[in-house]
């Protein structure tokens, strides 16, 4: 790669791949979903997960590529950990519990890897393709804050808890400085 110009197509090319992958996760994720909003919210992102899709390649048409033609492993091995979850069987809210952790892993790649294609196209100057990206952002990180209401609510508020395997500290850890600092 010699220019951000490929690394862009590079990226836009990967998100495709990413997305395109998600399209056939999400129904699986909704169908093992127990908890009403949480089996709606995956069929609602699978909606606009398919408009993410149209998103990539009006993007790729603009810069006269074909988006297709990479495969994300970033998205493999995360629908691969995704799987592991519907395999499982256990208590429902525990499952939903898993199935919202392995989703939110999904959201903060998307998250990262849309924040930084925008970037890139932002030092290409292309405004119209930063705004395109940008919208998928807002979606992505929307979805992200949904699940967690739905985890720190309903959900992980029903999960039994094991108090005799219980790990829960005593007290409160006491504040520790960061071992690295930027």
């Amino acid at each position: 790669m010699e220019t951000i110009n490929e690394l862009f197509k590079d990226q836009i090319k990967d998100l495709y791949s990413a997305e395109s992958q998600l399209l056939k996760a999400l129904p699986k994720m909704a169908k093992k979903a127990t908890t009403p909003a949480l089996k709606k919210g995956f069929e609602t992102h699978l909606k606009q997960t398919e408009g993410h899709v149209s998103r990539l390649e009006e993007i790729a048409k603009m810069w006269e590529f074909k988006p297709s033609g990479k495969k994300c492993k970033a998205m493999e091995g995360l629908i691969e950990e995704g799987k592991e979850v519907l395999e499982e069987d256990g208590n429902e809210s525990v499952i939903d519990a898993a199935l919202i952790a392995a989703a939110q892993r999904v959201e903060h790649y998307e998250i990262s890897a849309y924040g930084s294609a925008r970037a890139l196209a932002d030092r290409l100057g292309c405004k119209e393709t930063m705004d395109v990206l940008q919208q998928t952002l807002n979606e992505e990180a929307e979805t992200d804050k949904i699940l967690t209401k739905l985890s720190t609510g309903s959900v992980l508020k029903s999960a039994p808890i094991d108090e005799m395997e219980s790990v829960l500290p005593q007290r409160e850890l006491e504040f520790r400085e960061p071992l690295l600092s930027w």
